[in-house]
């Protein structure tokens, strides 16, 4: 039996975080008796990822996501807890684990500003000690697949958000990690670029079989390339498994959006025969009903069968709603 490529037992973070009343004789007395409160970041979370996962790391601001992942890069030490990654604790930082993973931050920028990318990714590939046969192979499957052709010679101060999203992935994939983490890669990104990036990622884990973990606000991100998903709450992991299982747990019923191919239709003495349905929208002859995910097959071939039905669709409620459910609520 394998083991897993991130294993995670009782990870806890406390950060100790001066405070003091407002006020000048408040400010001279800190000075001498200086107050200090712990603040838990993340606790005892355990958890583990198979190589070749895509798990999404979701929730509030200030939950511990990104602390999470800055224990499990090696920039911040844990306070209690173990980790290990592809075998190495993290926060030993040694040249053969850093060779291993590669994170990249919607917020952050590997690149040199005042250069092109083109620059950067020879000093990158040096630093990475990666040979030049695989570096030139490397980098050129990376700029056809995210169309980079006309960007390498600009300086980076001169890229688009969206482009030096982009540049930055090239960055972080160079060497050919095992382990990739991303933080918010498409934050502030157009609609058409997020897509993209999806995309990319996508075909690059089903290529390189790279485990990944990304945190990100943008649900569209979470259900486009993560089947499984970790939700974290004030530091505690409240929920780790499918998207889907999520979902139906916490929102146990359908959308049936209709639309009558007449108007006249006793829709509202229909509703009546079906308990816990319920009609949330009916605007320019098009309807939506809530009904229970149980009963969803004996409404629909009633509607099909008694009314003129000129069109039918079921949908699961959006997932952002569940998920604003959870936040709200701080439990699964």
């Amino acid at each position: 039996m394998t083991s897993p490529m991130i294993s995670v037992q009782n990870l806890t973070k406390v950060y100790r975080v001066p405070e003091r009343q407002p006020g000048l004789g408040a400010s001279i007395q800190s000075l001498f008796k200086p107050r200090y409160r712990d603040v838990e970041a993340v606790s005892t979370i355990n958890f583990e990822i198979e190589a070749g996962e895509m798990v999404g790391l979701i929730g509030p601001n200030g939950a511990g996501k990104t602390t999470t992942l800055k224990i499990l890069s090696g920039l911040l030490y844990p306070t209690y807890g173990k980790a290990t990654v592809a075998g190495f604790r993290p926060w030993e930082r040694s040249p053969e684990y850093l060779r291993r993973i590669s994170m990249v931050m919607g917020n952050r920028s590997a690149l040199n500003w005042d250069i092109p990318p083109m620059d950067s990714f020879h000093v990158l590939s040096k630093i990475y000690k990666v040979p030049t046969s695989h570096y030139q192979r490397n980098l050129e499957a990376l700029i056809e697949l995210l169309d980079l052709h006309p960007l390498l010679k600009k300086p980076v101060r001169n890229l688009s958000l969206g482009e030096r999203m982009k540049c930055e992935l090239v960055a972080g994939l160079l060497y050919q990690p095992d382990i990739l983490f991303l933080d918010e890669p498409t934050l502030g990104l157009d609609v058409a670029m997020q897509r993209r990036l999806r995309q990319f990622l996508q075909i690059y884990n089903r290529e390189h079989h790279v485990t990944v973990i990304l945190t990100t606000h943008y649900m569209a991100d979470v259900t486009a390339l993560c089947p499984r998903v970790m939700l974290i709450h004030h530091g505690h992991l409240i929920y780790d498994g499918a998207l889907q299982t999520l979902a139906k747990k916490l929102a146990p019923f359908k959308l049936v959006k209709l639309q009558f191919s007449t108007t006249s239709t006793d829709f509202k003495g229909f509703i009546t025969q079906f308990a816990n349905t319920e009609r949330l929208t009916s605007e320019n002859g098009h309807h939506t009903l809530r009904v229970p995910r149980d009963n969803v097959a004996q409404l629909t071939a009633k509607l099909l069968e008694t009314l003129p039905i000129a069109d039918l669709s079921i949908e699961d409620p959006p997932i952002e709603a569940v998920i604003d459910q959870i936040y709200e609520e701080g439990r699964v």
